[in-house]
């Protein structure tokens, strides 16, 4: 608060006054200010504009409809005229011989209804498209001239890329690429499909009606084993995936805290009177939870190879500086009084620690635990991508094929109810450590 001199004139005090006044309207639209020119340059030091220009909106577009859907994929070697037909154009969802979904009719001539007016025939030498408004594509793959391709009368539409080797037309019923060697034709549908069983399960396409009869029949763990090693899924590896991941974070987090308690005493005033060693304790914490758990990722890969236990070590690395800092705190504020009581018992300095200290920063020490635990479970995602281990690899493998998002969509939905479930079990534990609740 500003005061004046009494013995200031009317003037004096007015000048005073004004120059007060145009400090704090300095201030007040001053760091306004200065904060928006910040942003200002922020928007064009990280090029903005640029960023919104090179957005491709339809990848995106594509990207979240396939965490949604499936293809199936409809291809025709040139070669030798072999059809065959696969969800997601993978090896281990090829329909079988003699297998086929109900709008593709197999034949000399191989006719794919799309619907809504689109039909797509792989003949014995020309591939015929019928569009709605628009006329009849035809390729025909040679293997000296490449795609001779026929077209309607008119410009060529976006949706339809032609080059000499190449054919492809894109529409909202589905595609369909011509080349030299091979013809293929995708269609969209929702859902994840085979997401319980696999094509040459005898399980596959029967409803949940069926599938409860044939259990109470005697057949429940033959169902169950059909789901539990599905192919395309791997529910089985999914579900060790996400136990590696617990256990990272769980050995990661319990192993720094038994690391860290012993060696914040040597980092207090109170329990440690060598001023060197507290300094050099503390210098230790420092470094270890300065260097990201990342980082230490990487160095113990390569010192033991990838694994869930090079993750753990790494989380418990990190975690061991940042509990050795929160543990030498809360050690410092201890009440000495109660340390006096027990010694005035006669305990020796063990028993003064166990019943005069400990007692009281066991609050402080689970929360922080839990807490850790918590955040680790997320951080032991990332890390299980570098190590090779946990539901991390799996989702990393995923995105790098590039093709099958419905796999990203479920492993991060697996994702984020672990955490959850992992942030209800910390709050639970809490409570019944600390409180006293049930």
């Amino acid at each position: 608060m500003s005061t004046f001199a009494t013995d200031l004139s009317v003037d004096d005090l007015k000048t005073e006054a004004s120059r007060l006044f145009n400090r704090k309207r300095l201030t007040n639209f001053g760091l306004p200010a200065l904060l928006l020119a910040y942003l200002t340059y922020v928007f064009f030091a990280f090029d903005v504009p640029g960023l919104t220009s090179r957005a491709d909106w339809e990848n995106g577009k594509t990207l979240v409809s396939d965490s949604y859907s499936y293809k199936t994929h409809v291809e025709r070697d040139n070669r030798n005229a072999q059809i065959a037909i696969a969800i997601e154009g993978e090896r281990k969802g090829t329909y079988p011989e003699g297998m086929t979904p109900d709008w593709v009719t197999l034949g000399e001539t191989t006719v794919i209804d799309l619907e809504d007016g689109h039909v797509v025939r792989f003949g014995p030498e020309t591939v015929e498209y019928d569009i709605p408004g628009y006329g009849t594509v035809r390729a025909t793959p040679t293997r000296t001239a490449g795609v001779q391709a026929e077209l309607p009368d008119g410009e060529i539409p976006e949706w339809i890329n032609l080059s000499k080797n190449r054919l492809a037309v894109t529409t909202d019923a589905g595609r369909l690429t011509v080349t030299r060697n091979r013809s293929e034709v995708f269609r969209y549908f929702t859902g994840w499909e085979l997401f319980w069983f696999t094509l040459d399960s005898p399980y596959y396409g029967q409803s949940f009606t069926e599938l409860a009869e044939r259990a109470v029949s005697g057949e429940a763990s033959e169902i169950f084993s059909d789901f539990w090693t599905n192919k395309m899924w791997r529910h089985q590896d999914v579900a060790w995936a996400i136990f590696e991941t617990i256990l990272m974070a769980f050995l990661g987090t319990f192993g720094a805290a038994m690391v860290a308690l012993p060696l914040a005493f040597l980092a207090t005033r109170n329990f440690n009177p060598l001023k060197s060693v507290r300094f050099f304790t503390r210098r230790v914490f420092d470094f270890v939870r300065g260097v990201d758990a990342l980082i230490w990722t990487v160095v113990l890969a390569r010192a033991f190879g990838p694994g869930p236990l090079t993750g753990a070590l790494a989380i418990l690395i990190t975690d061991t500086g940042t509990f050795g800092k929160i543990f030498s705190e809360a050690l410092e504020n201890v009440d000495q009084k109660q340390i006096e009581g027990v010694q005035s018992t006669g305990a020796n300095a063990p028993q003064r620690y166990r019943f005069g200290v400990i007692p009281q920063v066991t609050p402080v020490l689970l929360s922080q635990l839990l807490y850790f635990l918590e955040s680790n479970t997320r951080s032991a995602t990332v890390i299980g991508a570098i190590t090779g281990g946990g539901i991390g690899l799996l989702l990393t493998q995923a995105i790098i094929t590039q093709k099958d998002w419905e796999e990203v969509a479920y492993y991060i939905m697996l994702i984020i109810l672990m955490v959850m479930l992992m942030d209800w079990f910390s709050g639970w534990l809490r409570k019944r450590l600390i409180q006293g609740k049930t």
